[in-house]
């Protein structure tokens, strides 16, 4: 049913992408379109002003123009052929002004419509601005392939941009039904193309930390409500960050991309540690009420999913380390400790 609920809307989006890009291509097909009205209209007068001086006039200015218009199209006038050398001449020039100004530019404009593969970036861009409410992952290195995965499987709507990586793996995650725009994040236009404005949060998953940095102040600089999750190495430099500027700026292992998906995706997740050579979290979700778990016990939670619930919260009153027995209801807020797949699988049930 989820996956069905996917493509849905993967083919929704498709949908509303060709609009978009369709009307993207008609505002670029507009200048020709532009050009020939001036020549039909153009022409128009000035054939009305000729056969009045030739002798030759036209019942109006209106039939003028569309005799001029149709000879665009090589099509016969309701009207015997001009006498006149210079009515004449409109006759055979015209096609040719429809040719050079208009033909040319219903070709090209088909064969992009219907082309859209030799114009990739331009597609991606418009695949990704009909996204609202979405996260921005920046890079797709093993990281953020990882992360992509998870948002992928969490059923998140993804606009990525990455500068160079793998073709393969761009292919795969295309394939995905997610837009993968090739460029440089670091430039505002590469974010607004990626709907910055209405994007939710934005994940920068790169292994070079200032350019992390500097993606992530320009993108809270387009967008001032967006949550930002960065990837930092250095841990002090972390911390600054969560202080001074409200980032999630976490240390990034390959096992940590469920960790960063969920942060992304609004759940309070905290940054891995190790014990005994195990990654393990804290995070807190509140039960929705479509969760297989919604109904049942703590006992449950544990046993199923193979993590530890630490906190279980109803209301306004809290329990730490609730027993086994204590039953859950939907809007219940508990505080949970795994390891990456373990809060992944329970985030993803609970629809976080």
């Amino acid at each position: 049913m989820r996956k069905q609920r996917l493509a849905d809307r993967h083919q929704w989006r498709h949908f509303q992408a060709s609009l978009r890009d369709t009307a993207i291509l008609l505002r670029e097909f507009r200048t020709p379109l532009l050009w020939f009205s001036i020549a039909v209209i153009g022409g128009g007068l000035l054939y009305d002003f000729i056969s009045n001086i030739v002798n030759e006039p036209i019942s109006s200015l209106a039939e003028s123009i569309y005799i001029v218009l149709i000879a665009t199209f090589l099509q016969p006038a309701n009207r015997d052929f001009p006498q006149h050398l210079s009515l004449q001449i409109f006759h055979f020039v015209m096609p040719l002004v429809g040719v050079i100004l208009l033909a040319q530019g219903l070709a090209d404009f088909g064969s992009l419509l219907f082309n859209r593969k030799s114009r990739n970036k331009e597609w991606e861009m418009a695949v990704a601005s009909t996204l609202k409410n979405h996260i921005i992952l920046v890079g797709l290195g093993h990281l953020g392939y990882r992360v992509a995965l998870k948002l992928h499987e969490m059923g998140e709507n993804l606009a990525i941009i990455e500068l160079s990586t793998n073709a393969d793996t761009i292919n795969e995650v295309r394939n995905w039904g997610l837009p993968v725009i090739h460029d440089d994040a670091t430039r505002p236009s590469v974010l607004e193309a990626a709907n910055i404005q209405k994007a939710r949060a934005i994940i920068m998953a790169s292994q070079n930390d200032a350019m992390n940095l500097q993606i992530a102040l320009k993108a809270r600089g387009l967008n001032p409500n967006i949550q930002v999750v960065v990837r930092i190495f250095d841990d002090d430099f972390a911390h600054a960050l969560q202080d001074q500027f409200g980032f999630i700026a976490l240390s990034a292992t390959e096992m940590a991309a469920p960790v960063f998906a969920a942060a992304a995706a609004g759940v309070d997740v905290t940054n891995p540690i190790s014990v005994e050579g195990q990654l393990l979290s804290l995070a807190r979700l509140t039960i929705s009420k479509d969760a297989p778990f919604s109904t049942q016990t703590i006992g449950y939670v544990e046993d199923n999913y193979h993590l530890n619930v630490v906190l279980h919260r109803r209301n306004s009153h809290s329990e730490m380390h609730p027993t086994d027995k204590t039953q859950l209801h939907p809007g219940d807020v508990i505080a949970i400790l795994g390891g990456p797949e373990q809060l992944n699988r329970i985030l993803h049930d609970n629809g976080s």
